[in-house]
């Protein structure tokens, strides 16, 4: 079956199911920059959809299991977390969802081309730690079981280790260093697993809605929090971050975040993840792009940033003199 015919296929799919809401719908296209899936938007009316589908031919599994990714979308629709909601749903193979489009901007400072006010990107980021502690405390209301630090290591080590040894100088080092000292686990919370201001729309200076639910999950919130925080900083990336004047540090991320609570215990094994977890990811991505699996000229310019990544990694875990 030809991409056209699959496309078609789908479309007819979604047109049934959304035809109790309404009588006209327009054509399904494709939207660009989704890294799981296949996703399209549509419009009936004045109202419009995103949909997100299993690819022709594959499992949904992964980041393709759309499925899961619409039941936490669901179960979120009455907490105090944005997100969009969910209006179809079929389990068919192959499988899709369909949620409300959010009109909104999703744009990571320190890292996406833009031209936002400096002051809009600050009050941004400073309204994300109420909505990240907002997610953190959702309660628990299916069997899951929960990530622990020493499998976030774990999953986290083997992307590295696929990355060529001379792509990773001194990650070794590091992934033996952290597997030294997993700290004890806290009780396990909703995680999103990529939670950072790239992934929620903002109207505004406010946030409309967290996206890009393809990993996840319950365990230890100090994975989100080190996550986010890793972003609050373009030195963090040289050669492709860029400096956002007045932009909140970690610092003040994680006060706002904590809200007059103690830090977490062992919160620099956390930091130091975040930055191997990094290092890996872009690894991972440089590799897919030299080996021509990804043509992305543009990750050549990773090499000094898993470099640095590795390093502070590396520097956050050495003993205290």
């Amino acid at each position: 079956m030809s991409t056209t015919t699959e496309t078609n296929e789908l479309a007819r799919r979604v047109r049934e199911r959304l035809a109790d809401r309404h009588q006209s719908l327009g054509e399904l296209h494709p939207l660009p920059g989704g890294h799981s899936g296949l996703t399209y938007s549509i419009t009936a009316g004045p109202a419009s959809y995103v949909v997100k589908a299993v690819p022709p031919g594959q499992r949904p599994v992964g980041r393709n299991d759309v499925l899961r990714q619409a039941r936490i979308l669901r179960a979120l629709a009455d907490s105090p977390v944005p997100v969009p909601g969910v209006v179809a749903v079929d389990e068919s193979e192959p499988a899709w969802f369909a949620m409300e489009f959010v009109d909104g901007e999703a744009i990571e400072p320190v890292l996406d081309e833009h031209r936002l006010d400096p002051e809009l990107c600050r009050s941004r980021m400073l309204a994300l730690p109420d909505v990240l502690r907002d997610l953190h405390g959702w309660t628990k209301t299916e069997a899951v079981e929960p990530l622990d630090p020493a499998g976030e290591l774990e999953r986290w080590s083997r992307t590295m280790r696929a990355v060529p040894s001379e792509l990773r100088p001194g990650a070794e080092d590091v992934l033996q260093a952290l597997a030294a000292r997993i700290p004890d686990s806290i009780p396990p919370t909703l995680v999103h697993g990529d939670f950072r201001l790239g992934n929620v729309l903002c109207r505004g200076d406010r946030p409309a809605a967290v996206i890009d639910w393809e990993i996840w999950g319950y365990g230890d919130p100090r994975i989100d929090l080190a996550w986010f925080l890793l972003f609050a900083d373009h030195r963090n990336f040289p050669r492709v971050g860029r400096a956002v004047p007045g932009l909140p540090g970690e610092e003040e991320l994680l006060t706002a975040y904590l809200d007059g609570r103690p830090e977490p215990p062992a919160f620099d094994w956390f930091r130091a993840l975040a930055r191997t977890k990094m290092a890996a990811i872009m690894g991972h991505n440089l590799r897919r792009h030299r080996e021509g699996k990804h043509h992305d000229p543009d990750q050549e310019r990773l090499p000094p940033t898993i470099a640095a990544m590795i390093r502070a990694a590396g520097d956050i875990l050495a003993p205290r003199s």
